[in-house]
């Protein structure tokens, strides 16, 4: 047992002194070890069934809290809530994480990060799905699938690399049918209410021009590929679509964007975030979905959840609050 008392602390002292007085120094063996300064690859395996699932990171954004963030109660609840999840000072930090479903026959990427051409004006804080792809050993051209739950930038734009080509050039790109409806619809676009709803529009028209060939539209409530049923989830967006990834008697939730970062609208459900197209809807779904995942004591897995974006969520009263599930060293 380790003596921690005066007597030993100086005797420490003045053997380092005479260390000095002599001229002694340190052998190289306990030199210091150069910094990494970079991250660890970020991506986390898990099963469902016989499913072999991976949450990829595709990385983390801060930024100062918006006026409206959360648009209906006041900016200092708001920053009471990021003060309470340990958010840097007067910020917001969002994580973003599409999923990767092997489910033995088919290869399926759920959504696609911020994509490359965000990676260096970021400074590496997201568009990072490729790079941790390669890490978890996954060759692009390999993925069969790109299943979109809602055609949102930050679940879209990985699908170019930064000179304009495909990421994941032999996969099938799947969009739900309301999204694809709406975000293409010139009327709508032209009824936009303000200037970030006008650029999603027009990154829908970047994003997939020329790709009509590869992209089937899919309706809710439907088996999208093998073990994976689309949940109609709207009202962050209009087509907003979560998923049940099921194989024998297992299943998860993979519920999207039915909320934004849990710390807020998960902990308070009732308020509406700024990305929200139909806040009230999105307000009604969150419920729904939450009382369900709760009633089923089922694993929900978050877009916008803390990497690797696995757990649970229990109701608390009027509110829900996340569990997250512990990290498992095995698979």
């Amino acid at each position: 047992m380790t003596d921690l008392n005066r007597r030993s602390l100086l005797a420490g002292t003045v053997a380092i002194g005479a260390a000095a007085a002599t001229g002694f120094r340190p052998s190289t063996a306990n030199a210091a070890v150069p910094q990494a300064g970079a991250q660890a690859p970020g991506f986390y395996r898990y099963k469902v069934g016989s499913f072999e699932c991976t949450s990829i990171n595709d990385g983390a954004r801060s930024f100062p809290m918006p006026d409206k963030f959360v648009t209906n109660v006041p900016k200092d609840e708001a920053l009471a809530a990021a003060d309470a999840a340990y958010m840097p000072k007067g910020m917001v930090t969002v994580p973003f994480n599409p999923q990767l479903i092997n489910t033995g026959s088919k290869l399926v990427l759920i959504d696609t990060g911020n994509g490359v051409a965000n990676l260096e004006p970021s400074k590496g804080a997201v568009g990072r799905t490729l790079q941790n792809l390669q890490a978890a050993g996954v060759d692009p051209k390999s993925i069969d699938i790109v299943l979109l739950s809602h055609l949102h930038p930050d679940h879209t734009n990985g699908l170019r690399l930064a000179d304009g080509s495909l990421a994941f050039p032999n996969a099938e790109i799947m969009v739900p049918v309301k999204d694809w409806e709406f975000w293409e619809s010139d009327e709508n676009a032209a009824k936009a209410p303000n200037e970030m709803t006008k650029n999603y529009f027009a990154n829908v028209k970047k994003t997939f021009a020329g790709l009509e060939s590869k992209v089937t539209k899919y309706e809710w409530g439907k088996e999208v590929a093998p073990g994976i049923t689309s949940i109609a989830t709207p009202g962050h967006t209009p087509g907003h679509t979560s998923f049940a990834v099921a194989s024998g008697d297992k299943k998860v939730l993979i519920q999207s964007d039915v909320t934004n970062i849990p710390e807020f609208f998960l902990r308070n459900p009732d308020w509406h975030v700024v990305f929200d197209n139909d806040p009230a809807l999105a307000q009604e779904t969150r419920h729904k979905f939450y009382d369900m995942a709760a009633a089923e004591k089922a694993t929900v897995v978050g877009f916008h959840f803390t990497f690797p974006s696995v757990g649970h969520v229990e109701k608390d009263g009027a509110k829900y609050r996340l569990i997250p599930s512990a990290w498992n060293p095995t698979i």
